[in-house]
């Protein structure tokens, strides 16, 4: 009639789990049944992270006759449960398990002056063997010390009457049963008229006499579960005897045998019976055995509450069933619970140490139980967000640490725009920049006659302040969030652009120097004077450039990407550059022409020629060549938006020195020295 003891042992597990005790106590009774109980429980412990704290076994003889055995048993049977840290302590045996757990507490603080409060705080968990019988010595020990403790036992029921039953149970009442009369007189401490009036009594008993007035300890007003078990026992064996002479008539009818034989059975014979019977009970529950002949039933939980006088009751407060999955098998209902007053939080904290909280990992400490570990901070870069965990954990991609390092935050996605401080003051310089080369393109058409204006090709000059136009508006490009459109454009425009305006200073320059070398009588050069020069030098030198981007775009054009490893909390919102030997390729041709332009026009910087721009030229390609020089190791260096800021910058400071050093100067005379922008003062000049 006892249900499946695997299922006691998972209830146990669940029971630990449910309130986090991983440091926990066992005690056992010294025999056969204990070793099994210990070899089966202990391997589940491991097997879900929890550790037994220590081992005792419970003695069958607690009392010896002489002061030796009794200072050996005081020397053993104290145990380490009375210093260990584990408040969680789990009970299994008999009966007399509890007689001498509450010796072992009790006797010390009589016997040794020790403090009983060692013992204060503790949890019992208790197996369904054991039962709490203070019937002997209830009177003599405080049993406060169990107040809260939770036991296991089969599940009962009150059958449909059975309270009023006791309610109007008297001994006159029970013919033939001579253990109530025994009872009553010991419970009320009275004798009854019909009995002699047994020694020590003072009272004879008037059957008036009510049994829901004894205490707990004495009598329970309520059927416990070793009553309820051999309640469907017997059901069990009379429906297996019905169904056995029910089968005994049906035969005896077939052979035509009329008389009737009493029924006496062999136990033996009731066996196959017993294992298959199935049955509903008075109490509306269904009784059956499964296979092995184990009851089909579950456990009740039960919480111990006691009273100053000694008494107490017992409360269902959870159940413990085998029908359903192992992570719902147990349900308790904690608000039903009433803890030990002496616990200083509940639940109760049955750990080895403090719990690692989010944040720290544990670590394991040399030479003791896995449950015993220290607590380390998370390493930079990673978390844990559970208590006790392991090993910590890196966040996932496009999330970074918090402070605590115990949870994970979403990057924040960066990128340059037009909202930011340096985005505003590079878009503004950009599009004032434009503006100037707006003003001063304006400024030559509207003194394109003048001699300083046709000087050195004024077609060459229209397209380089164009180019430089453009330069200063591409910059724009950089600017909000990358996508597909604008990363193909970013480089390939620059780029590009860029070359035109390089390959016009290097037209003019040429320019310069075939018209110098032209003025010397039978020069080879005279048939290269003339405009088809300028335009054949920028035509070729940006074919070069076209065929290079268009490699780009043909292998591996740029596209949007995003950076999630470079920035601990920003996620760097940023165009690839696809084939990274393309770009430099594309930057290195750029730089080859304004190396051969400033090669040249420091060579021709001293010609005679009045209209000679050889000079601004040297300077503003040795200027634009120091920011380009300048611009790949900080390019390199940089990450994000700063790394479009510096492209920015560059292409900004290049543009602008190629206007400033170039057109000022131009600019100075056709506004502000009108007088020296005459072909009669340029001549006088020369002269």
């Amino acid at each position: 009639m006892f249900p499946k003891e695997d299922l006691q042992y998972e209830g146990i597990i669940q029971v630990l789990l449910h309130f986090r005790w991983k440091w926990v106590g066992l005690i056992t009774v010294d025999d056969e049944r204990g070793d099994h109980f210990l070899q089966t429980l202990e391997p589940m412990l491991s097997r879900n992270g929890i550790c037994a704290a220590f081992t005792e076994k419970s003695s069958r003889q607690v009392w010896g006759d002489d002061l030796y055995f009794l200072n050996n048993f005081l020397d053993n049977s104290i145990g380490n449960f009375l210093d260990s840290k584990a408040k969680a302590i789990v009970v299994y045996g008999e009966s007399g398990t509890i007689a001498w757990l509450a010796t072992v507490i009790y006797v010390p603080t009589i016997l040794i002056n020790l403090n009983k409060t060692a013992c204060v705080g503790k949890v019992w968990i208790v197996t369904a063997q054991v039962d709490f019988a203070f019937l002997l010595f209830h009177k003599a020990f405080d049993i406060q010390i169990f107040h809260g403790a939770l036991s296991f036992s089969i599940h009962s029921k009150d059958p449909q009457g059975f309270h009023r039953f006791l309610q109007l149970l008297k001994p006159s009442s029970a013919k033939g049963d001579g253990f109530i009369k025994d009872f009553w007189e010991q419970v009320f401490d009275c004798a009854l008229p019909s009995f002699v009036n047994p020694e020590g009594s003072s009272k004879t008993c008037t059957e008036e006499e009510r049994l829901e007035t004894v205490p707990a300890p004495f009598f329970e007003m309520s059927m416990t579960d070793h009553s309820y078990s051999i309640y469907n026992a017997v059901y069990a064996v009379a429906h297996a005897l019905h169904i056995f002479d029910s089968s005994r008539n049906k035969n005896r009818a077939m052979d035509n045998q009329g008389s009737q034989s009493s029924l006496n059975v062999q136990p033996w014979k009731l066996h196959s019976l017993l294992q298959r019977i199935a049955f509903n009970n008075t109490a509306g529950e269904e009784v059956a055995f499964n296979e092995h002949g184990e009851l089909e039933g579950g456990f009740d939980i039960t919480n111990l509450v006691t009273f100053p006088n000694n008494s107490y009751v017992r409360v269902k407060i959870g159940r413990l069933e085998p029908q359903v999955s192992l992570s719902k098998r147990v349900i308790i209902h904690e608000d039903r619970i009433q803890w030990n007053r002496n616990h200083p939080q509940v639940p109760p904290f049955s750990r080895c140490n403090d719990n690692c909280m989010p944040g720290y990992s544990r670590i394991k400490r040399e030479g003791e139980k896995f449950c015993c570990y220290d607590c380390d901070l998370c390493p930079e870069g990673k978390i844990s967000d559970k208590e006790d965990m392991d090993h910590c954990i890196t966040c996932s991609e496009g999330h970074y640490p918090n402070q605590g390092r115990d949870q994970c935050l979403p990057k924040t996605a960066i990128f340059l725009s037009f909202s930011e401080p340096m985005g505003i003051i590079l878009a503004f310089t950009s599009l004032s920049f434009s503006l100037i080369t707006a003003l001063v393109f304006m400024t030559f058409i509207k003194h394109q006659n003048t001699p300083i204006v046709k000087a050195n090709n004024r077609n060459l000059t229209y397209i380089l302040l164009i180019s430089l136009f453009l330069c200063f508006l591409c910059s724009l490009l950089f600017f909000g969030r990358p996508n597909k459109v604008t990363c193909l454009l970013r480089q390939m425009t620059f780029t590009t652009i860029f070359c035109f305006a390089v390959s016009s200073v290097l037209a003019k320059t040429v320019t310069v120097v075939v018209a110098f070398m032209a003025s010397k009588p039978g020069n080879l050069f005279r048939k290269w004077v003339g405009k088809q020069l300028a335009y054949y030098i920028i035509i070729s030198c940006a074919l070069v450039q076209v065929c290079i981007c268009a490699v780009w775009l043909g292998s591996s054009p740029p596209f949007p990407d995003m950076d999630t490893h470079s920035l601990s909390r920003e996620i760097i919102v940023q165009c690839n550059e696809g084939s990274v030997t393309m770009f430099y390729c594309a930057l290195g041709y750029m730089g080859f022409l304004a190396t051969v332009c400033f090669i040249v026009a420091f060579l021709a910087r001293n010609l005679p020629d009045c209209f000679n721009e050889a000079k601004f030229i040297t300077f503003s390609m040795l200027v634009f060549c120091s920011v380009w020089l300048s611009f790949v190791p900080t390019y390199l260096s940089t990450k994000g938006k700063e790394m479009v800021a510096v492209e920015i910058f560059s292409i900004l400071a290049s543009s602008a020195c190629l206007l400033g050093c170039i057109f000022f100067p131009k600019c100075y005379i056709i506004l502000l020295r009108p007088e020296l922008n005459r072909r009669e003062q340029l001549k006088r000049k020369m002269d």
